[in-house]
């Protein structure tokens, strides 16, 4: 009798393995100074809490979303025959692509919301904006309440209202945790494909980290279409920053990266 792991269990932990591996890439390519978006110096001085808080908070967002994420997978589960039918890599596309648009329009509403409402911004979202300089290991630094809300939460109704399987939740979410990582990583690497093919990056999130930018570019993780369509949207340019590395900058319209 061999040892099989369920699709749920993979589901629920393979994107917390994954948030740690690809976050460990980032702090071993950290010394690339010639990439970075911020100097060293800046991240020490600017940001508002320490990287072992940062940690500590982190696993306890992953633990929420596990106990969520096995709660959610007992409550759908399927032990008929319809659990055992294979979708079309067409179905599966649409899946995958409803629920990107999903998570990204519950995490738009929610994350403007946040900064809107004095009250949940003091109290709650601002402990994201401790880090004024992202990094890749505190992609996932939120109080509590805001990582229920807005990734947990996000994350199940965009498992729910796409209809996928819990096998396929294992690559979305595992791709979703792989592009949230980056957005927050703080280096601007030649060659990175999700800066290629996407709008909605490192350069564009670190934006709304700063203080003229945090009222734009809420959109995340992967696309940026409610900024366009709502008036949120900032452009920016990157330039070369004396002493290596490059800087953030707004830029008119039609003029970013």
């Amino acid at each position: 009798m061999g040892f099989e792991v369920s699709d749920e269990l993979l589901g629920t932990f393979v994107p917390v393995l994954i948030y740690w591996a690809y976050s460990g890439i980032y702090v071993l390519l950290d010394s690339f100074e010639e990439y970075r978006l911020h100097t060293r110096k800046d991240e020490d001085e600017k940001n508002l809490v320490s990287k072992r808080s940062v940690v500590k908070g982190v696993l306890l967002q992953q633990t929420i979303q596990a106990i969520v994420a096995i709660i959610l997978f007992k409550v759908t589960g399927d032990d008929g025959a319809a659990a055992s039918v294979k979708p079309s890599y067409i179905d599966l596309a649409r899946q995958l692509v409803t629920a990107m648009l999903v998570l990204d329009t519950w995490q738009y509403f929610m994350h403007r919301y946040m900064h809107h409402n004095k009250f949940l911004y003091k109290h709650i979202h601002s402990q994201h904006h401790r880090l004024v300089v992202p990094y890749a290991f505190g992609a996932l630094y939120n109080h509590p309440v805001e990582g229920l809300l807005l990734d947990t939460i996000g994350g199940a109704l965009s498992f729910l209202l796409s209809g996928m399987s819990p096998r396929a939740s294992i690559f979305f979410f595992s791709f979703a945790t792989i592009k949230t990582v980056d957005d927050h990583c703080g280096l601007w690497l030649p060659g990175n494909l999700f800066h290629v093919l996407f709008r909605n990056n490192t350069a564009y999130h670190d934006v709304h980290h700063q203080l003229y930018g945090s009222k734009y570019n809420f959109s995340q993780p992967f696309f940026v279409m409610w900024d366009r369509i709502l008036g949120t949207y900032m452009p920016y340019s990157l330039e070369k920053r004396t002493g290596g590395g490059f800087e953030v900058r707004p830029a008119k319209e039609g003029k970013e990266i």
